[in-house]
């Protein structure tokens, strides 16, 4: 019966594997690939690095790193020949003696045991085919199989296999796999890691030592047995490699993604500029502004700040209120750091959601202001006023605490956020170019006509048709911290392909937009906001200036801020902009928290680099002082001399120094420090001011700084301050999403 079931097992091995013979001579004249489409073009992640050159983040459709097989230890090689195809060496893409073989024992079983395949098999069907399990498609692989031998050398065929099999837990590549397993490169492997990770290629899933352990070092001591009847290692190598315990890289739950929504930035960037194929398959190697040691404060930051806020889970499973900060270089417009959200979602809240800006629009109007002539020491009397509104109807703005105080410096009224006189030095100086100045310092959503638009004078109050992203008030903000010099955010500073040829080199795009006098002068008044106004909370023992934001019923809050190195935008709100931040126990999130917030962050932020004053023709950027403070080492290290402490000496803002005070002419106010309950109780949901009846012409009666008043006198760029005149750029920067 035995010798039966064999006889018809061979006859009907024998019909096969002539009709596979004769099908493949047929699909060989047929469909032979030219020699010249055999080319092994794996898909390679592309891979973002940090401003100090460390890799952070990875962009694929499959994790593979490719490298030559120089790179491969010898051991490792021959334990996948051994197991995957021991007559590599011998055949010429198909292993006739293998495939009869493995036929035979099928048809014994009735069922696939073996399949035959050879290495070079196996890499056309994961280059170029499918992983159909159909005749025509066995006859496809054989017949590439076979291209691929005449072309490539049995070294090349080694070196584009272990540089394409999937290896899993999501990795392609043997050097993806030692990273994943082993937390090595693949040149450090040993023979029994060698021989685990080539025995994982028959059954990834089921011999994977994460999953498995028992299973995957049977499956190694397997792979050592075979090498030895082979002749590849002693029997005294596989034992002493027997022994040897499986030191996995540590498993635990997946690490966080580092700057999640930073890195979905870029992307966006990278695939409209070089498309999605080239984007998640070709290896792109991407350095980005982002400072990872920023990244993780800022999200700290915001973890600990948000902590005491009552939150809820919406429908969408996100926790609301939800929350943004965004750090940018003033020198350079280098983005540093940037969260877009507390959950990771593809919302970017950072760069998409255009909010209102509350009174952290008025430094602005101040700017404004000052460029007409007024001084911080200019009086505006706080009072009850209306403006004709839409419709007949009058509109009066209120302040945040219901009361007037009379007759108020423009210090203190900014220190404070005192509603009215903002809305009355909006109608003096005129609508029209206090628009034309927030534009000029970068706020490029303003909308000027049609209907609704922004000329009116809710607009000293933050009321906007569309809004700002945090993005974009810190851009300009940036303006301000750097002495009027717009400059454009950017996060890839270089592109390259994995060859290291350069796609294209981003340089900083900066340009004089306002005279440094008054915007020094509005930088002066606003260190006041955090000494002793409304963003006391946002105090970090170094010179500082920012301004706080809040909007109709606490639907927005905001700090934005700055020192000579570094600009940071809070926000807090909920996704469905109309839902106020206000709980059933009468809590609201003020404008401290976002504050409170800023000040964690920053004064984390900024320690290890010295205390930076403002003033006309000062370092400016956070690149500009960490090159200081390295440059200071490294005179530090060298044998002192009578020149290089001249030398030193001449960088006096590279060293601690006080505070700056407020301008002259500012006089502190005299009510206590505290955190505002709200900058404002007008707004864009409020009734606004119709642009037709309001004055957008400067009223005649606008005080005229004087001599000895003004801070506001204009003065010359000081040295080392770039002007229009800044080299322009190879390529454009990446615009705000």
């Amino acid at each position: 019966m035995g010798r039966g079931r064999l006889g018809v097992a061979l006859v009907l091995g024998v019909a096969v594997l002539a009709g596979f013979l004769y099908g493949l001579a047929f699909s060989f004249v047929r469909h032979a690939p030219r020699l010249s489409a055999v080319t092994f073009r794996p898909e390679v992640a592309t891979i973002l690095y940090d401003r100090e050159g460390r890799e952070f983040a990875r962009v694929f459709r499959e994790n593979r790193t490719v490298i030559p097989i120089t790179q491969m230890p010898k051991h490792l090689q021959q334990a996948v020949v051994a197991i995957e195809d021991a007559r590599f060496y011998r055949h010429h893409g198909i292993d006739f003696e293998a495939l009869g073989r493995a036929l035979v024992r099928n048809l014994l079983h009735f069922r696939i045991l073996e399949g035959g395949s050879t290495i070079t098999a196996q890499l056309a069907k994961n280059a170029f085919l499918t992983h159909d399990r159909t005749i025509t498609r066995k006859l496809q692989e054989v017949v590439w199989a076979i291209q691929i031998e005449r072309k490539y050398s049995k070294e090349e065929i080694l070196e584009a296999y272990l540089n394409e099999i999937y290896f899993g837990e999501g990795v392609y590549g043997i050097e993806a796999a030692a990273q994943k397993y082993f937390g090595k490169h693949a040149s450090q492997l040993t023979l029994a890691e060698s021989a685990l990770l080539a025995g994982l290629i028959r059954n990834p899933t089921y011999y994977s030592p994460f999953r498995n352990l028992q299973a995957s070092r049977d499956r190694r001591n397997f792979v050592l047995e075979v090498m030895v009847r082979q002749g590849y290692i002693t029997r005294e190598e596989a034992d002493s490699a027997k022994q040897e315990p499986i030191r996995l890289r540590r498993q635990g739950p997946a690490p966080a993604k580092v700057a999640p929504y930073f890195v979905d930035y870029v992307v966006q960037y990278l695939r409209q500029k070089y498309g999605d194929e080239k984007v998640y398959t070709s290896g792109l190697r991407v350095y980005t502004t982002l400072d990872v040691r920023l990244q993780n404060l800022a999200v700290q930051a915001l973890q600990n700040g948000l902590k005491g806020i009552p939150r809820r889970v919406d429908k969408n499973g996100l926790h609301q209120p939800q929350a943004a900060l965004v750090a940018i270089d003033p020198g350079t417009g280098a983005i540093l750091a940037m969260v877009g959200g507390t959950d990771n979602d593809k919302f970017n809240r950072a760069t998409q959601a255009l909010r209102q800006p509350g009174s952290a629009i008025k430094p602005f109007i101040y700017l404004a202001a000052l460029q007409k002539g007024y001084s911080p020491r200019s009086v505006i009397v706080d009072e009850e006023v209306s403006y004709p509104g839409a419709n007949g109807s009058r509109w009066t703005p209120e302040n945040y605490d219901g009361r007037y105080r009379g007759p108020v410096t423009l210090q203190r009224a900014l220190e404070e956020s005192i509603n009215v006189v903002a809305v009355k030095l909006l109608d003096r100086i005129g609508i029209r170019y206090a628009l034309d100045v927030a534009e000029r310092a970068g706020i490029s959503t303003l909308v000027r006509s049609g209907e609704p638009n922004d000329a009116h004078l809710a607009l000293a109050l933050g009321g906007l048709t569309r809004g700002v992203t945090p993005l974009q008030l810190a851009r300009a903000y940036a303006t301000l911290a750097s002495g009027g010099i717009r400059v454009e955010p950017y996060a890839v500073v270089r592109v390259e392909t994995a060859d290291g040829e350069v796609l294209e080199r981003v340089e900083p795009r900066r340009e004089r937009v306002f005279e440094p006098g008054p915007v020094y002068t509005l930088v002066n008044m606003m260190e006041g906001v955090i000494r002793q106004g409304t963003g006391t909370s946002a105090r970090i023992g170094r010179p500082a200036a920012g301004k706080t934001g809040t909007t109709s019923d606490y639907t927005n809050v905001w700090f934005a801020g700055f020192t000579p190195q570094v600009v940071t935008v809070v926000w807090i709100g909920n996704d469905r902009q109309e839902e106020p931040m206000r709980y059933g126990n009468g809590q609201v999130v003020r404008s401290s928290v976002p504050a409170a917030i800023w000040g964690r962050f920053m004064s984390q932020a900024l320690a290890p680099l010295p205390v930076a004053s403002f003033r006309v023709g000062g370092r400016v950027g956070y690149e500009a002082a960490v090159r200081a403070r390295a440059a200071s080492r490294s005179t530090a290290d060298r044998p002192s001399s009578r020149s290089s402490e001249a030398a030193s000496g001449a960088s006096n803002d590279s060293r601690p120094g006080p505070a700056t005070s407020a301008s002259p002419a500012a006089k502190p106010s005299a009510s206590p420090a505290r955190a505002v309950a709200s900058d404002q109780r007008s707004s864009a949901s409020g009734t606004r001011a119709s642009a037709a009846a309001v004055t957008t012409e400067a009223k005649a009666d606008a005080p005229r700084a004087t001599a000895s008043g003004s801070a506001a006198t204009p003065v010359q760029d000081g040295a080392g301050t770039d002007t229009k005149s800044a080299a322009a750029p190879p390529v454009a920067v990446p615009a705000p999403l």
